[in-house]
């Protein structure tokens, strides 16, 4: 009998825990993301590990900046999660140790311990999970897990993730050491960047629209000024 779960079923989760409605603009965004971590949840050579973490927190997080109500961001992120059976709160604490690490790392240590070519006495469960990919050759690479590599250098060194050529530079050296494919994380990281790009273009649009609907609502309120003003005691 196949007990494997379904798109649908994790949908139907997630709906189940996050009853309030999600803004149009971010649903899509929402969702992806969860038939994203669905597929990869039911592969047979995924693993967890703390850089995949990384890419799932700041996929949501720079994706769904802006969300209004704020408040609501916690609990659309923790069902999203729960959905796919896993916990946030792993994710989360993977996520901030991850990039504390990173912030204390010149950016060519930490290309070089990512890469294997350094070990570092900083973090054993990373130094751990980093051998385990670089000799997995069963390894489930994902968008997420290319995601996460990416934050961990702009985290140590936004500059250089401005900058195309050391960018591409940088994951071509961590791909390199963990016997990963460079054009896949270098175009996946490509289309996270231009992803980024329309979405804030597309807040930008739809603020625009509800400044001008505002605007719109205040002066049908606000009466006109050509209105008569009324007659005196004199007239």
């Amino acid at each position: 009998m196949n007990n494997v779960r379904t798109v649908s079923d994790t949908k139907r989760t997630f709906y189940t825990l996050h009853t309030r409605p999600i803004n149009t603009i971010y649903r899509r965004v929402v969702e992806e993301l969860m038939v994203e971590m669905h597929l990869l949840s039911v592969n047979v050579d995924f693993n967890y590990n703390p850089i995949y973490a990384l890419g799932v927190v700041t996929t949501f997080e720079r994706f769904m900046a802006g969300y209004k109500p704020e408040q609501d961001k916690e609990s659309i992120f923790n069902a999203l999660l729960k959905a796919v059976e896993v916990n946030p709160d792993t994710y989360k604490q993977d996520a901030q140790r991850l990039q504390a690490v990173a912030n204390d790392l010149p950016v060519s240590d930490l290309i070089g311990w990512l890469s294997q070519s350094t070990q570092l006495d900083r973090d054993a469960e990373l130094q751990n999970t980093l051998q385990a990919i670089a000799n997995n050759s069963n390894f489930k690479y994902s968008r997420l897990f290319a995601i996460g590599l990416y934050s961990l250098l702009e985290s140590s060194d936004p500059e250089l993730v401005k900058d195309e050529k050391q960018c591409n530079e940088a994951v071509k050296t961590i791909a390199d050491g963990l016997s990963l494919s460079e054009d896949k994380i270098i175009k996946d990281l490509e289309l996270y960047r231009s992803n980024l790009d329309k979405m804030t273009q597309a807040m930008i649009v739809m603020a625009d629209m509800v400044a001008a609907d505002r605007k719109k609502r205040e002066q049908r309120a606000t009466p006109s000024d050509s209105t008569p003003a009324p007659p005196t005691n004199n007239e």
